[in-house]
């Protein structure tokens, strides 16, 4: 308060008041500023599906699953939703199931995603976690060949799990925890 009356010779009335007027102001700004991004070397007005997968906001997310839009933002849609559900797919069995329900989506479509994707890497894919994501939850239901086969997918695309062994490696575990099983 002393710097502020130092600086333009009065003292404010209420402090918090300047406060709230300027997340205001900022709140306002951002809701009239228009998002782009880069799509295919060009910049692009951002659509609902960017703005979704962006926004970190899981229904606003589920929401956005049935809008057209280009193959980038919808692998991030589908990825960040498969995230957030997986993350919270023990303590809440819709959130589980919603994984597993995006999980099947993305790969149906991963193949049309990734020359997108590769499009837009210089040729090489991004680590995808659906993949080990879906195949964790196939094995968690006992379902060890579907998971066998999602990570023969993964394969297929020359895609890492993050470990050393990768998908490999996982295959090698799914099959041993199925003999125990």
């Amino acid at each position: 308060m002393a710097m502020w009356k130092f600086l333009s010779g009065r003292a404010p009335k209420d402090p918090k008041s300047i406060r709230s007027k300027q997340t205001a102001t900022s709140a306002n700004q951002s809701r009239n500023f228009e998002q782009y991004t880069i799509r295919d070397g060009q910049l692009t007005k951002a659509d609902n599906v960017f703005l979704a997968w962006t926004s970190g906001d899981l229904p606003k997310m589920v929401a956005a699953l049935d809008l057209k839009t280009n193959p980038i933002d919808r692998h991030y849609l589908l990825l960040n939703i498969v995230e957030q559900a997986y993350k919270q797919r023990r303590s809440n069995p819709s959130m589980r199931d919603l994984c597993l329900h995006v999980s099947k989506i993305h790969l149906q479509e991963f193949d049309e995603l990734s020359v997108a994707l590769q499009k837009s890497t210089n040729g090489l894919l991004p680590r995808v976690p659906t993949f080990q994501y879906y195949a964790t939850m196939l094995v968690e239901a006992g379902e060890f060949d579907q998971a066998i086969d999602v990570c023969q997918m993964a394969l297929s695309f020359d895609l890492g799990d993050g470990t050393q062994s990768g998908f490999k490696g996982r295959i090698e575990r799914i099959k041993n925890k199925a003999i125990r099983s």
